[in-house]
């Protein structure tokens, strides 16, 4: 009799063995301290040995809050190297602070620490990637394979065989479609698709055969009966099948599954700065943001000065926006501006604006204007890369008629992002310039990295001095 509380049925696939990612990571920090020794005899001793079991513990700490014990089939190496990288970083900075408060002395130098870094670091990556390695060999000599089928011919089970299809470590090959339904009702197979179709009573009596050992059913969720009845007949296999939920139907924004007490909840619209990933973005802006300001002093001082020599008002202008989750901050800039518009309605600058001052269009073109928000960042309630924070009015106006435009707000809104480096920039005077800027925004939070965040950082400044749609 089969246990139908799907708690205790339901549990996280693990396919990589973490044990041998462990003993792999250990094994890199004693082959590293190993190496330093032979180059450097006179660093070995017992404080060194202890301080390499220390490390491996620290490490291993510092891994699972990163996650780099995860599973990594299926995922470009760069991200793996990413978050071993940060882990390993981590690891010293606290070894370098332990052994700094606590005064424990070793015959370790700053320089035999950076050697000793960069040596487990190295000997780490080229171990994972010799292990990704052997997994695509291993594949193409037809070790530890299993042919996988897909029920149901769907744009979602396309998207699935391309995706299993494009990552040979899974260790999978495509065998084949079924679906009962007529052809009328399935979608077309694009070229790059076996084109190997059958009924699911074919498939049923393959997986008993042996033939297929692992069944994805990319049904749509509402064919619930439907999937019983497969999954029925499946339990007569030793097959191993997968429910693949149609997400798709669904305007998805950093989609990502977890579980509480055990019951798996799959999140449609989620923020994606969540654990290090948080910690890591807010560290770049507070370093980057206080380098700003120092660069930055003096001219703002002198822009300051300016505003106020040549034109009436203060020098600077805070306009009330929405922040993260919508909450209401205030954004700071230089004004540019002879009027101080924050009510119920806000008119965009416009090209050759009447409304500005005397360096007003210098300043907004220059986006030299923007140069207060600097503090808005130190203060956390934006961030250096992130949607474009717009008047409340305009806001109030958009989410009724852009369909998803609040999602935008999930983040800390930003000094520069993705949609202005894409040419997204100044007065959106039609509704399509709008949802434009709101589909990268949306974009970027989906696809979010700190290096896509430092490259849009670095693109901010050929856009400035583009002056293209600035005024």
């Amino acid at each position: 009799m089969l246990d139908n509380d799907p708690r205790k049925q339901i549990r996280h696939a693990e396919k990589v063995p973490r044990l041998l990612m462990k003993v792999i990571d250990a094994l890199a920090v004693i082959l590293g301290v190993a190496t330093l020794i032979n180059w450097m005899p006179e660093v070995n001793s017992k404080s060194t040995i202890v301080i390499s079991l220390v490390a491996i513990g620290v490490f291993h700490l510092w891994a699972e809050v990163v996650g780099v014990f995860r599973n990594w089939r299926g995922i470009k190496f760069a991200r793996e190297a990413t978050c071993t990288m940060i882990a390993w970083v981590m690891t010293f900075a606290f070894l370098c602070g332990l052994g700094h408060f606590s005064l424990y002395s070793t015959e370790l130098t700053g320089k035999c620490i950076v050697i000793w870094f960069g040596l487990t670091a190295t000997f780490s990556l080229a171990f994972r990637l010799l292990y990704r390695s052997y997994c695509s060999w291993s594949q193409d000599k037809g070790i530890n394979t299993r042919n996988f089928a897909v029920i149901g011919i769907n744009d979602l089970g396309i998207h699935l065989v391309r995706n299993i299809n494009s990552a040979p470590d899974l260790g999978l090959k495509f065998t084949g479609f079924y679906d009962d339904r007529p052809s009328n009702r399935i979608s077309e197979l694009p070229e790059d698709i076996s084109t190997n179709l059958g009924k699911i009573d074919s498939l049923i009596q393959d997986a008993k055969n042996g033939v297929v050992q692992v069944v994805f059913i990319v049904l749509p969720m509402r064919a619930e009966k439907r999937i019983r009845g497969v999954i029925q007949e499946l339990t007569d296999t030793t097959a191993s099948v997968f429910i693949v939920p149609d997400l798709f139907v669904f305007q998805l924004l950093n989609s990502r599954w977890t579980d509480i007490q055990g019951l798996p909840v799959v999140s449609v619209f989620e923020n994606p700065f969540y654990g290090v990933d948080g910690v890591l973005k807010r560290c770049v802006d507070v370093a980057l943001a206080s380098a700003a300001i120092v660069v930055f002093a003096i001219p703002m001082a002198l822009i300051a000065l300016a505003v106020k020599l040549t034109s009436k008002g203060p020098a600077l202008f805070k306009q009330k926006r929405y922040g993260l989750d919508g909450k209401e901050i205030f954004v700071w800039k230089f004004r540019s501006m002879t009027v101080q518009e924050n009510g119920a309605e806000v008119k965009q600058a416009t090209k050759n604006d009447s409304r500005l001052t005397a360096i007003g269009g210098f300043l907004r073109k220059s986006s030299l204007d923007e140069l207060p928000q600097i503090f808005n960042v130190l203060t956390g309630r934006m961030s250096l890369v992130g949607p474009r924070p717009h008047a409340n009015s305009h806001n109030e106006f958009y989410r009724g008629q852009i369909e998803g435009y609040m999602l935008r707000h999930k983040v800390k809104p930003g000094i520069t992002g993705l949609a202005q480096v894409n040419g997204c920039r100044g007065e959106t005077e039609t509704l399509d310039k709008m949802e434009n800027r709101v589909k990268f925004d949306h974009q970027y939070i989906r696809e979010w990295s700190i290096w896509l965040d430092l490259k849009i950082i670095l693109r901010t400044f050929t856009v400035v001095f583009s002056r293209q749609n600035a005024y």
